[in-house]
């Protein structure tokens, strides 16, 4: 082969691996918008959560971030919307234990595994459960709310809107022996509206909702399902102070449809990962009332599995049947 030849030859071999085929690297992600699914309608503590997160999203990728709200079902609806989706990373899902960890002992049958049908990406918060009650109903504190029930049974009414809000429901009248009646809800801020309207006695909330009605004097808050007090409401004490033992905490979580490629992962739990850790994210989810939450996507993972144990126990515990 001749000097010149071989000069032809390389150059050619050069251009034939500068144009290789596109499936040999990484395609390009994202390049058009992304969309999380919330399975609990506008105004909930979860579709608050999924907008924060959504707008961080948005400004790290470039890309516009739509919330799609698939309320009903118990959330399950939304879940199985998710868990269906195209695992190309353009759908992603924040939720709630309700649908990953309650709803295989809540209801009878799901048309999703929680585990299996998503790539967990890592997890946002934890919120506790905050009792409110209606200003007309003469009650101050939680023994007040116990002794009203005992002199009325059956009469007093409590909304809820997903497993967060009726788990601590079912567990206060199971733990306190009173008899009060549950009026489910598609959504939290349908059933809080209700009791804002005075139509039902009581609820529990996620904090992201309920905070804002107490800070603005439409519902009086009787405790939280927490420990220890909450920053964002400091006067108001745990429920285990009345009832030893009662103690929740609900969480929110982002997830994939399963087969979403690693890379796509690995790249939104570093974005998710550097939203909750910012300074300011933290206050803002502090004012909501919420404990801000990292863990990788293996952690999350570990975590999940952990969830559905505990909560098909406070189920069982708190004495409600399957739907």
């Amino acid at each position: 082969m001749t000097r010149r030849q071989f000069l032809q030859t390389t150059a050619c071999v050069v251009a034939a691996l500068s144009t290789a085929p596109a499936w040999t690297q990484e395609p390009p992600w994202p390049t058009r918008p992304l969309r999380i699914i919330v399975p609990f309608g506008a105004g909930s503590g979860n579709d608050i959560v999924a907008r924060l997160v959504g707008d961080h999203l948005s400004r790290a990728l470039g890309q516009p971030v739509v919330v799609d709200n698939r309320a009903g079902g118990n959330g399950t609806i939304g879940a199985d919307a998710a868990a269906r989706s195209a695992p190309d990373g353009y759908t992603l899902f924040v939720t709630t234990n309700t649908t990953q960890a309650a709803a295989p002992s809540l209801m009878k049958k799901i048309n999703y595994d929680p585990i299996k049908d998503f790539a967990p990406i890592g997890r946002i918060a934890n919120t506790p459960a905050l009792l409110l009650v209606h200003p007309s109903l003469p009650v101050k504190t939680l023994a007040d709310l116990i002794a009203l029930a005992k002199a009325r049974p059956g009469k007093l009414t409590y909304a809820s809107g997903s497993a967060g809000t009726l788990v601590p429901g079912a567990m206060l009248t199971s733990m306190a022996g009173i008899d009060m009646l549950h009026v489910p809800y598609k959504s939290i801020p349908l059933g809080l509206n209700d009791v804002v309207a005075g139509q039902v006695d009581m609820m529990f909330t996620d904090m992201a909702t309920g905070t804002p009605q107490v800070k603005g004097g439409k519902l009086r808050a009787l405790g939280v399902s927490s420990a220890a007090p909450v920053p964002a409401l400091p006067d108001v004490p745990p429920i285990a102070q009345t009832l030893k033992g009662f103690e929740l905490l609900a969480w929110y979580a982002m997830y994939a449809p399963a087969g979403t490629p690693a890379p796509v992962i690995d790249r939104l739990n570093r974005e998710l990962r550097a939203f909750v850790g910012n300074p300011a994210t933290q206050e803002r989810l502090g004012a909501l009332g919420l404990q801000p939450m990292t863990s990788t996507p293996a952690e999350l993972a570990d975590f999940g599995r952990g969830e559905l144990a505990r909560w098909a126990r406070l189920i069982q515990q708190a004495g409600i049947q399957p739907e």
